[in-house]
């Protein structure tokens, strides 16, 4: 089938990198503008990737009318107006996580959609891992039964990503809570069909951070300007009686070799473990224990796949992929967190 999806592509230098990939092995799509406010990148990747148009400005590439899908790669805190903005001018869109920084963001994003009669679709990565898809697959089999416990954590030491886009609220948002926090949050309510929450208690910390000399190797010294959380917990309560714990971190006194990202799910059938996907049962009448090593079923890269059924997804008329409400649901929880922690107090969602 030959490629007619005009791909546009706002922010080139960072994460937008795992996502070309993606539009090159789609048959239904195919970048043909890019957008960076660094001159000297948006010249370079354009370059290297093989697209002609340039566009200095994020408005003017929205304004192409020759670009059926928009591509948003920018810090969080971009992420609303660029959005918002595509979706006017009538194009669909896959936005990098988090989606907005807050719920109330998310539904000014999905008020747009909805106007526009466009896709909307949020980056969660996660969900396109072959082991993802092998283990979700399980879970709708009915192996594991109701899931009635869920613990995920993302734990870094000493390894807080420095860029300005990332440590600097007004940028970002947060720190590790809606950076990496977000990607298993989303996985573990992908995995457990979304349950309302209905209250959070959460602390978040900034203590290792601001400790003199902090650093990272992944950019020297942290800054003495940080203004985000380096930590994160939370404990959730869902309408449905389930529970769920979660942790995150870019700083932990953790021993890890690089990034400890686990999520655990437990079903009154079996339980289950993310990403070394072992099922574990238990056959009562034998009074025996079983572990089954499910096999991966990816055959691309996460980032590349969510960019390839995004395109499916707007080729054959929907739906989403990753729809906007399951994003505001994933917010409307770290939202709780961020207000707990502020008070100290358990938070009722709404």
């Amino acid at each position: 089938m030959a490629k007619t999806l005009k791909v546009g592509v706002i922010g080139v230098g960072g994460i937008s990198g795992t996502h070309f990939p993606g539009w090159t092995a789609s048959p239904l799509a195919e970048m043909v503008a890019f957008s960076d406010i660094r001159p000297d990148v948006l010249k370079r990747v354009a370059k290297e990737q093989g697209v002609k148009k340039t566009y200095e400005k994020a408005e003017d590439l929205i304004a192409d009318p020759d670009i059926d899908i928009i591509d948003i790669c920018t810090p969080n805190m971009y992420h609303v107006p660029l959005t918002v903005a595509a979706l006017e001018a009538g194009k669909h869109v896959i936005c990098e996580k988090p989606l907005a920084p807050t719920p109330a963001d998310i539904k000014k994003m999905i008020r747009a959609r909805n106007k526009a009669k466009k896709l909307l679709m949020t980056a969660q990565h996660f969900r396109f891992d072959g082991r993802s898809e092998a283990l979700k697959a399980q879970i709708n089999a009915g192996t594991l039964g109701d899931i009635y416990h869920a613990r995920a954590w993302w734990l870094r030491r000493c390894s807080a990503p420095v860029g300005p886009g990332f440590i600097y609220k007004k940028h970002s948002g947060g720190g590790p809570c809606i950076d990496i926090g977000v990607h298993v949050l989303d996985l573990s309510l992908f995995m457990m069909d979304f349950p309302k929450p209905v209250t959070v208690s959460g602390v978040t910390k900034d203590i290792l951070a601001h400790k003199p000399g902090a650093f990272s190797p992944w950019g020297g010294i942290i800054p003495d300007d940080y203004d985000v959380e380096d930590f994160a917990a939370a404990f959730v309560r869902f309408e449905n009686g389930a529970t769920m714990s979660l942790e995150v971190s870019w700083m932990l006194h953790h021993k890890t070799p690089g990034d400890d990202i686990q999520m655990w799910l437990y079903g009154d059938e079996g339980g289950s473990n993310w990403p070394s996907n072992e099922i574990l049962t238990t056959d009562n009448p034998l009074q025996q224990h079983y572990n089954t090593q499910l096999q991966n079923a990816g055959t691309h890269a996460p980032h590349a796949k969510e960019c390839m059924v995004f395109a499916e997804a707007v080729a054959n008329g929907g739906p989403s992929p990753v729809p906007a409400e399951q994003s505001l649901i994933v917010m409307s929880i770290l939202d709780g967190l961020y207000k707990s922690a502020r008070t100290g107090r358990e938070v009722v969602l709404e």
